[in-house]
């Protein structure tokens, strides 16, 4: 049974606080939906001051799935490391952690914005180091025991209950990311299909003598909707992917690798590139891909829209690829 990934970032440009916030309680609806159904995943992120409303609190957001569903994993694909106080997201998490019996998975990466560390004041050109001491220090921190952090002594609790600690994953497209995980000895997210970057990380396990394992999106990567006529689904609704594609594209500089990076600059050109598919459920379910990424909501997406691909998905989809 593949995997199987309904993704959130809540994007609505222009939206009123009442229509983001029946937007979010949506999305819950639509987490607890898929939880009953079998989906496997739900995936959130973070950005910030974004003009579009991005999600910026990807863990207020997991606890509020956690707290509508029963089985379903949150994987917060990625947290900005740098961005927050090391011992603050290491309570966040066992809480988490402990509030959902271990459903939660974060991904830690450093980001690609600049105007996003000017906001927090937090400098750009230290971003590195900063990750270095926010993941030891989250490591040492779920001990429950005392420790050494900035000169003083510090303990955190509650412990979480993950045991050695909540799944922690070091997300990038760089070298100096495959080399941070693989010192601390955790696994390591591509966030792209980079298998030379692999092999990078396993020569880096066998160096500092430490055990992980990668998660590497597949060499073709597409977010999905389902619709009955994808024809016009895309006349009505390809803006709104588009809307997305463009924003992405407006952040990442060419040495940015992603596995949904996107050049298209119309919606013709993003339906032929096939970053985003609207597809049919038959055409869904025989895919044969080993994860799917469902993305209900995507770009602003009508909220009733979102729910005729999530139904779809759920009902014509799932029942074939269990077959």
């Amino acid at each position: 049974m593949p995997v199987t990934v309904v993704r959130f970032n809540l994007v609505a440009p222009g939206a009123s606080p009442a229509e983001l916030g029946a937007r979010y309680r949506a999305a819950l609806e639509m987490a607890a939906y898929a939880d009953d159904r079998g989906v496997t995943t739900v995936q959130t992120e973070e950005h910030h001051g974004a003009e579009n409303n991005w999600l910026p609190s990807p863990f207020a957001f997991a606890g509020a799935v956690f707290g509508a569903t029963r089985r379903v994993a949150v994987t917060v694909s990625a947290v900005i490391g740098p961005l927050h106080d090391p011992l603050r997201l290491a309570e966040e998490i066992a809480v988490l952690d402990l509030l959902s019996g271990g459903r939660l998975v974060t991904v830690a990466g450093i980001g690609y914005r600049p105007e996003e560390y000017e906001q927090f004041g937090v400098d750009f050109a230290r971003r590195g180091k900063l990750q270095d001491e926010l993941l030891q220090t989250l490591l040492r921190a779920w001990t429950g025991e005392p420790f050494p952090y900035r000169g003083r002594t510090v303990r955190v609790t509650p412990r979480p209950g993950t045991e050695p600690h909540p799944l922690l994953l070091v997300g990038g497209s760089s070298r100096a990311a495959a080399r941070r995980a693989a010192r601390l000895g955790l696994p390591f997210f591509p966030s792209a299909h980079l298998p030379e970057l692999e092999a990078y990380y396993k020569e880096r396990l066998a160096e500092y003598g430490t055990e992980g394992w990668v998660m590497m999106p597949a060499a073709e990567t597409a977010l999905l909707h389902v619709a009955e006529d994808p024809d016009r689904a895309w006349a009505r609704y390809g803006r709104h992917f588009l809307h997305e594609a463009r924003t992405y594209a407006s952040w990442q500089s060419g040495t940015v690798r992603s596995a949904v990076k996107s050049t298209a600059t119309s919606v013709a050109e993003l339906r032929a590139e096939g970053v985003y598919r609207i597809l049919t459920p038959e055409q869904c379910a025989g895919l044969g891909l080993d994860s799917y990424v469902l993305h209900p909501l995507a770009g602003g997406m009508p909220v009733e829209e979102g729910w005729r691909s999530l139904q779809l998905f759920c009902e014509r989809v799932l029942p074939a690829l269990e077959d």
